[in-house]
């Protein structure tokens, strides 16, 4: 029977999705059963018979017509589903499932009739911007500040200081404790990430959650004590949000940081300048060079965010699973790249709870890929092939000395890259950016109480155990 026959029918369905339904006629599901048969008769094999000679009633009474009827219906399914999307010119991005599942279609399938079924998959959206030009644009204003030139200096002195016992007085300000404890929230369940057998602390604001370093001034080498906290109600870990918690904590060590002058032997020590001059001026420059290039980030991100909020898409179910297994593998590869054990950290609960937490950046990752997507088509941009090979080519000189370089996926970056600067460089063009002053009023994130605990569960680490990594270069960053 020729695939002409078969009657096929579309809907469009929400969340990009298709339905086909589809009229099979009765001669092709008998065909589909004949060939189950003969394939399931050629391969039994039964004493006294030859193989592919078995009788037709000794086969249904060995095999049963159930097994045989479900091997032509998952024949039949595959072949007509493969003829109508040819036919229709579907492009499915999953899958198809079968509208009321395959035991209900099963029993409604009789070999000798018509068989109606609807097959649903999941296809490309079609995005659509409302307008892309004369858009009113705020970005944030990013300015140099001459007074990070110190602080980058202080924390280089912090970084080369001397660690020096302390003795005989109690913890202060600026001091660096070595701690253990324990949290339990007030109903007396253990926090998640919320103990340590040894943590070096800098007792300084902002360090950890409020009143925990406030509990450990005044105590002295030895000293015990139980502390009363509560997590900010924007803390990451969201079950803690809020909370109220005790502490035990145990003062195990303490010392004090004999800070090195600030002289030209410092500047050596902490850069690869030979005066404190030149480090100074280096510093500037680094700052003004990153304050011009988060300045024009800025504007790059509000451009893109305003063309967004103009797309018209569904987004289907399909792309944004494959968009939250690339955001989780994508934290876990930060978390190896940090050094951290990802076997022991990504356990089955915490990758769930990822998959779970990553739904809406995926769908904003989605957006914004389709966002710049319909711009580049409906205003016809594109990347030249000569900016490309160019491009490309410096990139395969600059990698040449690494293994396992996947070049098309090298080139397909390089794409992906000068078609966004050409679409960026389009809404410069076409839309009005305004700057805005930096919003202070916002607060200063909440460090962690463990180095343990995942921040966010995310790719942060907590910010007590990122300072207490010394610095592998010898320069100040900015």
């Amino acid at each position: 029977m020729s695939a002409a026959a078969l009657t096929i029918k579309t809907n469009a369905l929400p969340g990009s999705r298709i339905a086909v339904e589809l009229e099979i006629p009765a001669e092709r599901c008998q065909t589909s059963y004949k060939e189950a048969l003969g394939r399931l008769s050629r391969s039994i094999k039964l004493p006294g018979f030859r193989k592919g000679k078995v009788p037709r009633a000794v086969i249904l009474q060995q095999i049963g017509v159930a097994r045989i009827k479900a091997a032509a219906l998952e024949g039949l399914l595959e072949t007509i589903w493969r003829e109508a999307i040819t036919q229709e010119a579907i492009e499915p991005l999953c899958e198809p499932e079968l509208s009321g599942g395959f035991e209900a279609v099963f029993e409604s399938f009789n070999p000798d009739e018509i068989l109606k079924v609807t097959l649903e998959t999941d296809i490309a959206p079609t995005p659509t911007l409302k307008t892309t030009k004369g858009l009113e644009v705020e970005a944030e204003i990013v300015t140099y500040d001459p007074e990070k030139i110190d602080q980058l200096i202080e924390q280089s002195r912090k970084q080369l200081a001397t660690l020096i016992p302390v003795e005989n007085r109690s913890a202060i300000k600026g001091d660096l404790a070595v701690v253990s404890f324990k949290g339990t929230f007030e109903d007396g369940s253990e926090i998640e990430g919320g103990s340590a057998e040894s943590m070096d602390i800098d007792l300084e604001d902002g360090q950890m959650i409020p009143g925990f370093i406030e509990g450990i001034l005044g105590m002295k080498i030895n000293d015990e004590k139980t502390i009363k906290c509560e997590f900010p109600k924007d803390y990451q870990q969201e079950d803690a949000q809020g909370k109220k918690a005790n502490f035990t904590i145990k003062l195990n060590d303490l010392k004090t940081r004999e800070l090195p002058k600030l002289d030209d032997e410092f500047a050596q020590q902490a850069s690869d300048k030979s005066t404190m001059t030149e480090l100074r001026q280096d510093l500037e420059k680094q700052l003004k060079e990153d304050a011009e290039r988060r300045q024009k980030n800025n504007r790059k991100e509000a451009l893109i965010k305003a063309l967004i909020k103009q797309l018209e898409v569904d987004l289907p179910k399909t792309l944004i699973d494959q968009e939250v297994r690339s955001v989780v593998e994508q934290t876990a590869q930060k978390f190896a790249q940090q050094g951290m054990d990802v076997k022991s950290i990504f356990t089955p609960d915490l990758v769930k709870s990822l998959m779970d937490s990553s739904q809406d950046e995926a769908k904003e990752n989605l957006r914004r890929k389709l966002a710049l997507q319909a711009l580049a088509k409906e205003e016809g941009i594109e990347a030249e092939e000569a900016e490309i090979e160019s491009k490309f080519q410096d990139l395969k000189r600059e990698f040449s000395g690494k293994k396992n370089i996947d070049l098309k996926r090298l080139r397909d970056a390089v794409i992906e890259d000068l078609l966004q600067e050409k679409l960026i460089h389009w809404l410069e063009e076409n839309n009005n950016v305004t700057e805005k002053s930096p919003n202070k009023s916002l607060k200063k994130k909440k460090a962690s109480t463990n180095t343990k605990t995942v921040q966010s569960e995310k790719e942060k680490t907590s910010s007590s155990e990122v300072k207490s990594k010394k610095s592998t270069s010898k320069k100040p960053k900015s």
